[in-house]
């Protein structure tokens, strides 16, 4: 026989379960950190808007982190400046984020040396960029122990860095490129290109003479325009139901 339902039980666990939803949403507003309410972090710059969101990943030598306005940093990301805590690093900072930077949940940037991301670049989650690798000349030593080598790392301003994606120290990524996700990226990019694999290699390139080469297989998305009211794109969005409806009847098999 089926087992007769417990109604008072369930709804003090409807109860309980709504509870801890809310109070995990506090605990995330409360959490995050922003200009306004930086907690325990001292950051060298902090722009207006700009948000770390709650839980943070591993952050230290914040007095060395420059971030500018507007940016989304997810959760459990980690910023770092400086080999390990508490040191000195002098006058200039290390790490320095531009506006309108969107770094993705879980991504890591690992600034032992200066790392500059430019303006409106968008990180996937889990990218990893990093001034420090480790070094194997001495062969008789655990790779480990040896002195690790660094290089600065610049992302020009404008990129789409996919998830996954791995920047190695002294890598200099132009303006407006694409890294595809799980790509590993050293050296230099030029601007307007878009790189994949790993070690990443130039797929596609866009030049004021030739366009994109290879041509793109899609079609440029149409933008909204700027004076279109959210009356107006609500009244669009019935239209292409409507017209999904009218399809769907003259062609039941579709």
């Amino acid at each position: 026989m089926p087992k007769r339902k417990n109604t008072f039980s369930s709804w003090r666990q409807r109860l309980a379960q709504r509870a801890v939803h809310a109070g995990w949403a506090w605990v995330r507003r409360t959490g995050s950190v922003t200009a306004e309410h930086p907690g325990r972090f001292r950051f060298g710059a902090i722009g207006e808007h700009t948000r770390l969101a709650f839980p943070l990943g591993t952050v230290f030598g914040e007095p060395w982190i420059r971030l500018g306005s507007y940016c989304i940093i997810g959760e459990q990301v980690t910023l770092t400046a400086g080999l390990m805590p508490d040191l000195d690093l002098g006058p200039d900072p290390i790490l320095r984020i531009g506006d309108g930077v969107v770094l993705g949940r879980g991504s890591h940037v690992i600034a032992d040396t200066t790392v500059t991301i430019g303006s409106d670049c968008y990180f996937g989650p889990y990218v990893y960029v990093t001034s420090t690798n480790h070094s194997y000349d001495d062969p008789h030593q655990p790779i480990g122990k040896q002195w690790p080598r660094m290089e600065p790392v610049e992302i020009g301003p404008g990129c789409w860095v996919g998830t996954g994606a791995v920047i190695l120290p002294g890598a200099r990524i132009g303006r407006n490129v694409v890294v595809a996700a799980g790509a590993v990226v050293r050296g230099t990019v030029p601007d307007h290109a878009v790189v994949a694999g790993a070690p990443a290699k130039v797929v596609r390139r866009w030049t004021p003479d030739t366009g994109w080469q290879p041509p793109l297989r899609t079609p440029a998305p149409v933008p909204i325009p700027d004076d279109l009211t959210p009356g107006q794109l609500r009244a669009l969005a019935d239209l292409d139901e409507e017209a999904v409806s009218r399809l769907a009847a003259l062609d039941p098999d579709g």
